[in-house]
């Protein structure tokens, strides 16, 4: 019986400007190609560097016409609170009619409203709350997505959190980086005994979840209404011990030394950091943790204090840029819009705000081997955009140029 030849390449896209995010001016390759096999990418460069007709004919199994479209990596939120219940509008209208988020917080608002709401929710009310949700970042261009926990705050309800974050990619083939945020806030049982809760999470809670399979990476809130340095460091002594990465909610209303604390433990990324100081940049930059920025937040709460942009260029700090999607401070599904404030609020250039939510962004959770960037070897995940320039993804707000998503090899919008 007669060998069925195999072809080198599954697919080949002819026609098509690539912006790969590795070099300069966004790794531009204009009148390009690019291919995958076994679901990554096996070869891209300028079509004029591939063979004849007939050779391709044999060398791919299928051969499409990209129409000019740009193509960029599948986009990255690295930071999201994006699986909760319930509904803050009532905190946004206060906040509009004078109070501050700590005034909001130290009445029992905030986040343990979310907490209420989320622990009252079963798992398929749950999933079915987040899941349009997160439709809307996929159909912009999303491909990967961290979801971080935090708003359970007992092992059964963020357990419950955890487990929906796990079951995304079986409705949507979508990449789910979890992450455990325990030490969000500090629940209603534990009132006044923040020390108590520390002590349960890292000897209880952290290792229930982490045996069940459910935790990526260990983050926290080191906040004056949130968790103290040094309850934050027990807490990352316990991941540590587990084998975690960990990373951190940090510098975001003052500055309690969390972006140095996270960076002692060699952490993926520090995020916020609109109050993050000189020492707290060198600590990053002396261990390359990534800055994770949320204009989204900044925004919403109506911020004032700019994280410092230029210091972290300076220092080599790489910059990733993130939606924050969240019911308290930044109810916000769009990372489009998320590139168009990082330009527009902190000054960032479009090829960073786009290298924020690709290369950086791969970074921020340890997956820079694997997405983020297209290169050969990398999984085949990057989206198709009908754009004159690659700028126009930060430029344009409220519009979404996003014709055809290719996840691991398959197409999944068009």
């Amino acid at each position: 019986m007669p060998l069925i030849p195999t072809h080198e390449w599954d697919c080949l896209w002819l026609n098509v400007h690539l912006a790969t995010m590795k070099g300069e001016s966004y790794g531009e390759i204009r009148d390009a190609a690019i291919a995958i096999k076994d679901k990554k990418i096996a070869w891209l460069g300028a079509q004029s560097d591939l063979p004849d007709t007939v050779e391709l004919k044999r060398k791919c199994a299928q051969i499409l016409n990209g129409k000019g479209l740009w193509v960029t990596p599948g986009l990255i939120d690295c930071h999201t609170h994006i699986v909760y219940a319930g509904n803050r509008s009532h905190e946004f209208e206060a906040r509009l009619n004078g109070a501050s988020y700590e005034d909001i917080a130290q009445a029992g608002g905030g986040i343990l409203s979310t907490v209420n709401a989320t622990r009252d929710a079963t798992f398929d009310e749950l999933l079915n709350a987040s899941l349009p949700r997160i439709k809307r970042l996929l159909a912009e261009g999303v491909t990967t997505l961290e979801i971080k926990s935090g708003y359970g705050l007992t092992i059964e309800s963020e357990a419950n959190i955890l487990r929906v974050a796990r079951h995304i990619d079986a409705h949507y083939p979508v990449n789910v980086r979890t992450t455990f945020l325990g030490a969000h806030a500090i629940p209603p049982e534990y009132k006044g005994r923040a020390d108590d809760y520390i002590t349960f999470i890292c000897e209880d809670m952290l290792p229930a979840l982490h045996a069940e399979g459910l935790v990526d990476a260990v983050d926290a809130f080191c906040e004056r209404i949130g968790f103290s340095a040094a309850q934050t460091e027990r807490v990352f002594k316990a991941a540590t011990q587990l084998g975690l990465p960990v990373k951190l909610h940090a510098e975001q209303l003052s500055n309690q030394e969390g972006a140095a604390l996270v960076a002692r433990y060699k952490g993926l990324s520090a995020d916020h950091l609109e109050y993050l100081s000189d020492d707290g940049i060198r600590a990053m930059a002396e261990q390359d943790v990534t800055a994770v920025l949320l204009p989204g937040a900044y925004y919403f709460l109506r911020e004032t204090q700019l994280p410092p942009i230029q210091a972290l260029r300076d220092a080599g700090v790489s910059i990733a840029v993130a939606t924050d999607c969240n019911p308290g401070t930044s109810p916000m599904t769009s990372i489009l819009l998320a590139m168009n404030m990082a330009c527009t609020l902190f000054k960032l250039t479009p090829q960073e705000a786009l290298a924020g939510v690709t290369i950086n962004a791969a970074k921020a959770l340890g997956m820079q081997d694997q997405v983020g960037s297209l290169e050969v070897g990398k999984a085949a995940d990057f989206t198709f955009w009908d754009i004159d320039r690659p700028a126009d993804l930060a430029y344009a707000m409220g519009q979404n140029a996003c014709v055809q998503v290719i996840k691991t090899g398959l197409q999944i919008v068009e």
